[in-house]
């Protein structure tokens, strides 16, 4: 693309005031950032976030927004796409360590009103994508919405109505397969067992404990700000904003949260690290089977409940990867939260070569979370 110039790349290395800085080597981790911002299918800007106990370091390349120009920054607003699955998890295991659901609840017994092929489907295999539950953003009611009306506001029984009369996929727990519908249908459980909205327990089981102030739950396409842009790139064509094209209604439970590259960190360490369920539960979650999240991560990918596990030369992390128009993320920490990582690129997950350059980007940035 014409405005990706190498005198427009300004490449920024900040330490959070309050927080030392730590010595490492992340010349090739910059090195990496400023390639796949100049490949014609890359971002026009990337965040990453390394955490190792208190220490945090962020670096950016390229512009958080073409019009006007400006780098993306930690604090900026961001739709962090799928990674709210793992949010809708730890609402889901909060709930199991309350007694109020179990991983054995099936859809029937929980929300005998959704579909009768479904009814035997439960908690655990929504968690682990093993339920056979075909994925609504494949079907023909999701592309009309996203073609006729895409920022209009979406509920949840519209989005099941999509695909309530396709049966399973495959006979549940047999197998895996990514599913988009396996959150909502998480979401609607949780709301059915507890009175309250799904926004609600959002707040009051993750937000509030983890102090998340810029994070959010909107059910309509504005963003606040000041926020990181995301676009559509096309060689040889002016990228095209798509921030605000699509309503985040269309995602609810499986992807519409708003958050920072702040929060997010935060939220993946409270995440790994114990502070949102009971630790008896952890050995149920960390168990993993082989499946890849969407996009892959880095490494070899598993799958657990509501978390991958992305095992890679310098070691094991778990987090989550996620997909929005305009939006590519992944958070990952250690096991027990120490050590964090978080890349956000403001275009949707490439394919190809140009995801492999970004899979090594966060290979190369897991190590250096790892780092000893």
């Amino acid at each position: 693309m014409t405005f990706r110039v190498a005198t427009l790349l300004a490449v920024a290395l900040v330490v959070v005031p309050a927080a030392p800085a730590y010595g490492a080597n992340d010349t090739r981790l910059k090195r990496q950032m400023t390639a796949l911002v100049n490949n014609d299918e890359g971002p026009l800007g990337i965040v990453v976030t390394i955490r190792r106990g208190s220490r945090t370091k962020i670096l950016t390349v390229g512009a958080g927004s073409v019009n006007p120009r400006r780098a993306p920054r930690y604090r900026d607003h961001m739709r962090i796409a799928s990674v709210a699955k793992a949010f809708s998890g730890a609402v889901a295991l909060r709930l199991v360590g309350e007694r109020k659901l179990s991983l054995g609840d099936t859809i029937g017994k929980v929300r005998p009103d959704l579909p009768a092929a479904w009814k035997n489907v439960t908690v655990r295999q929504l968690l682990n994508h093993t339920s056979g539950l075909p994925d609504y953003t494949e079907s023909a009611g999701f592309a009309n919405q996203f073609q006729t009306d895409p920022g209009g506001f979406v509920p949840p029984d519209k989005i099941i109505s999509w695909v309530a009369s396709d049966p399973l996929e495959f006979p549940s727990g047999s197998r895996y397969r990514y599913s988009n519908t396996d959150n909502i249908v998480v979401g609607l459980m949780a709301e059915k067992v507890t009175g309250k909205s799904y926004g609600r327990l959002l707040r009051g089981f993750v937000f509030r404990p983890l102090n998340l102030t810029q994070t959010s739950f909107p059910s309509s396409p504005p963003l606040p700000g000041p926020y990181i842009h995301g676009y559509i790139v096309e060689p040889n064509a002016p990228p095209e904003d798509v921030s605000t094209l699509l309503s985040p209604s269309g995602a609810w439970a499986s992807g519409a949260i708003v958050s920072t590259p702040r929060d997010l960190n935060t939220f993946i360490r409270g995440y790994l690290g114990g502070k949102l369920f009971p630790r008896r539960l952890r050995r149920e979650q960390l168990r993993f089977r082989r499946g890849n999240s969407s996009p892959p991560g880095p490494g070899t990918n598993s799958a657990g409940l509501a978390v991958f596990r992305y095992r890679t030369k310098c070691g094991t992390m778990y987090g989550h990867t996620g997909a929005f128009p305009g939006y590519a993320q992944f958070a990952a920490a250690s096991r027990h939260g120490t050590r964090s990582v978080t890349t956000s690129l403001n275009i949707p997950p490439p394919t190809g070569k140009t995801l492999d350059q970004l899979r090594d980007l966060q290979r190369s940035a897991v190590c250096e979370a790892l780092r000893r």
